[in-house]
Order: structure tokens, then C-alpha cells, then sequence
């Protein structure tokens, strides 16, 4: 099984890069962990954008179980269908999301860690740089 632990740090000044940083899982063995800069997107669609990455990333693990760990309610309530937003521009990424893990089929779960705090320090720690 898969363990894919993933961020989206945007800055405070815009026209700056965002970064992404994720490490990806086999069982207890690390397979991956990279930390990517890309250019500014405004802070609401961060998330959604770091989600975005380390999908296309997975794409040579499609045939095995998934597991995306977060710590965002906002992107965990946009991927489920949720959330009451109107922005446009969130709007217009979660549905790039959705196609994105339609991909997947059910292999694939999201689980956000926000609320459990044993397992936000194990996110914290390895999303470390």
C-alpha cells in the first residue's frame, strides 16, 4: 500500500512561488520525497494545486492501494463535494481535482489529519525538509 504525505505552502507576497513538498510511501519505505517550487497561485487554490502534483507523481503507482494524507478541512471538504465556496477560481481547480482522482478509481483515499493529533506530528515530521 501506497502512504503519499503532501503540503502546499503558499507566501505572503504575491508574485512569489508556491512550494509543494510531499513524500510518498511503500509500506514503511520511502519512495519519494521532494520539495517543489512553482510559480504564484493565490492562496485559496494551493492546496488543491500541491493535491494536483504528487497525483502525477502516483500515476506509476495506479495499481495499488492509495493513501493521500492532508492537513487541510478546506481541500478535504472541496474533494468530497462539500463545501459551500463560490470562488470562481477554487470552483474552477476542484474540478481539475476531480478529474484528476477519477483517474484512480477507487484506489485511492484521502485522509485528513487535521483533528488527530498523533498523526498531524507524524505529518509534520515528515514533511520536514
Amino acid at each position: 500500500m501506497i502512504k503519499a504525505y503532501v503540503t502546499g505552502i503558499s507566501t505572503h507576497y504575491e508574485g512569489e512561488d508556491i512550494e509543494i513538498r510531499y513524500s510518498i510511501y511503500d509500506e514503511e519505505e520511502l519512495l519519494c520525497k521532494k520539495s517543489v517550487f512553482k510559480e504564484y497561485k493565490k492562496p485559496l487554490v494551493v492546496g488543491q494545486v500541491a493535491l494536483v502534483t504528487l497525483l502525477k507523481e502516483l500515476k506509476s503507482y495506479s495499481d495499488k492501494e492509495i493513501t493521500i494524507i492532508i492537513n487541510d478541512p478546506a481541500l478535504n471538504e472541496q474533494v468530497r463535494g462539500t463545501s459551500t465556496t463560490q470562488n470562481r477560481d477554487v470552483l474552477k481547480m476542484a474540478r481539475r481535482v476531480k478529474e484528476e482522482l477519477s483517474k484512480f478509481g477507487d484506489s485511492l483515499i484521502i485522509r485528513n489529519v487535521s483533528e488527530d493529533r498523533a498523526e498531524l506530528m507524524k505529518w509534520n515530521k515528515i514533511l520536514q525538509p
